[in-house]
């Protein structure tokens, strides 16, 4: 039985919750809704919890208000993404009722829980039931019965777990598009994974936290990652090189350890992936050429790539030495109004320093940028007033508790897309004060249209369109309208969709797996079936979205 609840014993229950989530992350982010390669949930409720452990491990103490105020501190600085934010406020809430305290008793913990919901709640500005909000609420309310029953920690942490989980598993009647895939609420699961901990570390026991990096370096493609490790000369194999082949009648019959076997004798960093029609490979290699024709014994190839790596890596390094030698001679930025905008991609982010922004900070999908991440961006400008362009929906709430923290006022102009960024900085006027700014730019989100096309990364139907992995699928705003294994009849679907006789303007973002003779054809069609609508293409280099569209 614990009666008790001190610093150090809340100490270990956060170390413990949070080896737990890291070790499930994976897990969390597989949940995710829509199946575009952005599952980050689990991911950032890793990033925002661990940043909240490590402060408590650096700063421990015997006063659980104390150990409260540094965990707090932690997840709110390390907050990212809407699902980190919501964590973080959750904890808020929690530590600020016990910020007083030297030890909790079990109404005092069942209490805290209910101090954590309600202060996340009215963090979120529309609260949706079916989400992780659900989950911390019904576990609270389970907390607060089980307090009245039993003076026992422990007994409260087993209860309010098994109402967790009860509630978890009945979020996809309250939120139908998770009944729809077949998913509970990815959020949800973090939160129990973080409770399950908790109770190991009340129990005294330990959770074995796996080794792996806890960083956006992670998320770096291993072919682009290799110019801090290596000289050019020292790249073995020299070509990333891709090709999938559709399985023919007439061809060599096909065995996945058989072909795996073969493939690996023409270099390393192997990944083959298959089904009952096609093989899928990624090798890097010296001879592309011989990849490509053993691919051949076995059917017809239908999508080739190849990179040269040793010029990537040239061209890392010139870049490299060229913002060395930039930023040696340069203190940070001061301006009397920072615009900051969230970018993914270098052309992108010249686009945006081009049109006024003075600060850029990389992010966007799968790479949230923290609360402090932000902050610190303002601080270090020494601005009197900032503009916050977030430009994706899993920023915003970062974005909006970065400004409550600084000094300089501060506004959010809510950007969901790249494209709404591009579209209110458009209306930015450095003589205009900072409300005339606001309002002019959030006006402006409403004249533009946002559009994508990325992959899917599993199998689904939702919002009635079947989605296939590996597939193309086309979003306009966050809405998956379609999905085709072939890139140009999805986009052509997309902007179908888009595209109505009162569009005037169609901006193209090319991404960095943009194909230049697939841009051409896009070109042509375009001014094939719109005569009317002027094409603007700008080359953006995001990942992940070969296209990004913007219609006005």
């Amino acid at each position: 039985m614990i009666s008790k609840i001190n610093g150090k014993l809340f100490a270990d229950m956060i170390i413990q919750g949070a080896h737990n989530l890291s070790n499930n992350a994976d897990l969390v982010d597989s949940l995710n809704v829509y199946p575009v390669p952005d599952g980050d949930t689990g991911t950032n409720m890793n990033l925002t919890i661990t940043s909240g452990r490590e402060e408590v491990e650096n700063n421990l103490s015997q006063s659980i208000g104390e150990l409260g105020k540094t965990f707090s501190k932690g997840l709110l600085m390390g907050a990212r993404g809407n699902s980190g934010v919501i964590l973080s406020q959750l904890f808020r809430g929690f530590c600020k009722n016990i910020e007083d305290e030297k030890e909790i008793n079990a109404q005092q913990f069942a209490s805290s829980f209910q101090a954590g919901v309600d202060t996340a709640y009215k963090a979120v500005m529309k609260p949706v039931e079916g989400t992780i909000l659900t989950v911390a609420k019904d576990a609270a309310s389970a907390a607060m019965t089980k307090a009245e029953e039993t003076d026992d920690c422990i007994e409260v942490m087993e209860y309010t777990i098994e109402k967790a989980e009860q509630s978890l598993n009945n979020t996809p009647n309250l939120l139908a598009v998770l009944k729809e895939v077949g998913v509970v609420d990815s959020g949800g699961k973090g939160l129990l994974c973080v409770y399950e901990g908790f109770l190991k570390g009340l129990k005294g026991e330990k959770v074995e936290a796996n080794k792996q990096k806890l960083d956006t370096e992670d998320l770096v493609h291993e072919e682009h990652d290799f110019h801090g490790v290596i000289n050019t000369e020292d790249i073995k194999y020299g070509y990333c090189t891709e090709m999938m082949v559709r399985f023919g009648k007439d061809k060599k019959e096909f065995n996945e350890q058989t072909f795996r076997n073969d493939m690996s004798e023409f270099g390393d960093s192997l990944l083959v992936i298959n089904d009952d029609e096609i093989v899928k490979v990624h090798v890097h290699t010296e001879t592309p050429g011989e990849v490509f024709n053993y691919g051949q014994q076995y059917g017809e190839l239908i999508k080739l790539k190849v990179e040269n790596m040793r010029e990537q890596h040239r061209e890392v390094i010139r870049k490299e030495q060229s913002h060395q030698q930039a930023t040696a001679s340069q203190q940070p930025k001061t301006v009397e109004t920072a615009v900051i905008a969230i970018s993914m991609g270098e052309g992108i982010s010249e686009l945006f320093t081009s049109m006024g922004a003075t600060h850029i900070i990389s992010g966007g999908q799968t790479m949230n940028p923290s609360t402090e991440d932000i902050v610190k961006v303002i601080e270090q400008s020494e601005c009197q007033r900032a503009i916050i362009l977030p430009n994706n929906k899993n920023i915003r709430m970062s974005s909006d508790q970065a400004a409550q923290l600084v000094k300089a006022d501060t506004v959010v102009i809510p950007t969901t897309s790249i494209p709404q960024g591009i579209a209110a900085l458009f209306q930015y006027d450095v003589a205009s004060t900072l409300e005339e700014n606001a309002s002019h730019m959030n006006t402006a989100l409403e004249t533009v249209k946002s559009g994508s096309i990325t992959f899917a990364v599993r199998d689904t139907k939702i919002d009635g369109v079947d989605i296939k992995k590996d597939e193309f699928m086309g979003l306009a705003e966050s809405k998956i309208v379609t999905s085709n294994a072939d890139e140009f009849k999805t986009i052509t679907g997309l902007l179908s969709t888009l595209l109505n006789e009162e569009s005037e303007i169609l901006t193209v973002i090319t991404g960095e797996d943009a194909q230049s003779d697939m841009t051409t054809q896009l070109e042509e069609w375009i001014e094939n079936e719109y005569p009317d609508v002027e094409i603007e293409i700008h080359k953006g280099d995001q990942p992940i979205y070969p296209y990004l569209f913007a219609v006005e």
